[in-house]
């Protein structure tokens, strides 16, 4: 389980004060940006993982500091 950052932080980040999202579209977006992720480091070649954050972590870590957003299509 992930304590931090905490699951209201991210889904203030991701809604609007008028128009917040869901849980189900923070985990939605959460895990779309671990399997961006795990992409980006077979891409680079990466494949030494001792001492890093798991990918879903880091996702959540760059919802919380606003550098993902949703687009609504």
């Amino acid at each position: 389980m992930i304590n931090e950052p905490a699951v209201d932080s991210m889904i203030r980040k991701l809604g609007t004060k008028d128009n917040p999202v869901s849980r189900y579209a923070l985990c939605t977006v959460a895990s779309k940006r671990a399997r961006q992720i795990i992409e980006e480091e077979k891409n680079a070649g990466i494949h030494d993982f001792a001492g890093r954050d798991k990918e879903l972590l880091t996702a959540c870590k760059d919802i919380d500091e606003g550098r993902v957003v949703i687009a609504k299509d």
